[in-house]
């Protein structure tokens, strides 16, 4: 079953998706290993994997390549931040195809100009409507499967105020998308008001010390939500505790890791039972040289 589809079944239930933030297949893995139904590509962290902050500094070909390594490592459905779409609707419409290609069940595309920035950040700009429009427009035509989720982030918020962001949602909804991603409202208030001023389905983005109020997963569901992706959760944890961990290297001069397992229940993590069951499996009795290795064989040995 395609990605998309396992998506658009999970959406079809009434319970909420939670998708926490994957950076690459270690923590991708983890999130499938800890029973969550989806997980969600961070922007912000594959532009740290590469050394850069959440400016709009990474291209969709880098974007797509992190994508396609997360979806091959997992069984789940992958929500990936697509930014902008990397240029106007013509930009988005090759930015779909390639995110589906890579076996991605949806991705969403926000309002913000090019390049882009943190949406919790400060001195953002956005697009006109007419412009957004018409990425969305391009998103929604260009997936070859009906399933691929098309999501419509605004970041109008911090720029045209509040009521501005509400219309910009439901424009998109009128115009194709399956969810609108109304990005850092700023009070609890907002945060209850956008399910049912929308009038739609939502996705609601919590960043831990960002703009938005911090919500329970059961909050969320109860104030209509039907995805909360928490994208800095793992990213921020690893920071702490690399930073931890090496100040206590630095300071003592001996590793005082909190979890330590073996190589081998590391690599269990990872599927290493079936690489090893494929070490000896072709392994055998040499059968006859067929037809076409007969050549090979006799330049060898000429």
């Amino acid at each position: 079953m395609q990605a998309s589809t396992k998506l658009r079944q999970l959406l079809s239930q009434t319970k909420i998706i939670v998708s926490p933030g994957a950076i690459d297949c270690i923590t991708s893995r983890a999130i499938e290993r800890a029973g969550f139904d989806a997980l969600y590509m961070t922007g912000a962290g594959t532009s740290m994997s590469l050394g850069y902050p959440d400016y709009g500094l990474i291209t969709m070909t880098e974007m797509v390549a992190n994508a396609a390594r997360i979806t091959n490592s997992v069984s789940i459905p992958l929500i990936s931040d697509a930014d902008t779409g990397y240029g106007n609707e013509i930009n988005v419409y090759r930015t779909v195809q390639e995110f589906e290609r890579a076996g991605v069940a949806g991705i969403h595309i926000e309002d913000q100009v090019f390049p882009k920035r943190c949406g919790h950040l400060d001195s953002k700009e956005v697009v006109s409507r007419e412009d957004f429009t018409a990425k969305i427009r391009a998103a929604v035509a260009a997936k070859t499967s009906k399933d691929f989720v098309i999501i419509a982030r605004t970041d109008s918020r911090a720029v045209l105020g509040f009521d501005e962001a509400v219309n910009r949602c439901r424009m998109a909804l009128a115009n194709g998308a399956d969810l609108v991603f109304f990005e850092a409202p700023q009070s609890i208030d907002e945060v209850a008001k956008i399910p049912n001023l929308v009038n739609g389905p939502c996705l609601l983005n919590i960043v831990m010390g960002g703009k938005t109020p911090e919500v329970s997963v059961q909050d969320a569901e109860a104030m209509g939500y039907r995805i909360v992706i928490f994208p800095g959760l793992l990213l921020g944890s690893i920071l702490h505790v690399c930073d931890e961990q090496l100040s206590i290297l630095k300071k003592e001069g001996i590793a005082k890791p909190k979890v330590q397992g073996s190589p081998a229940n590391t690599f269990a993590r990872f599927d290493s039972e079936i690489w090893d069951q494929r070490r000896t499996a072709y392994r055998g009795t040499v059968g006859a040289a067929s037809e076409s290795e007969a050549p090979i064989k006799a330049r060898v040995t000429a």
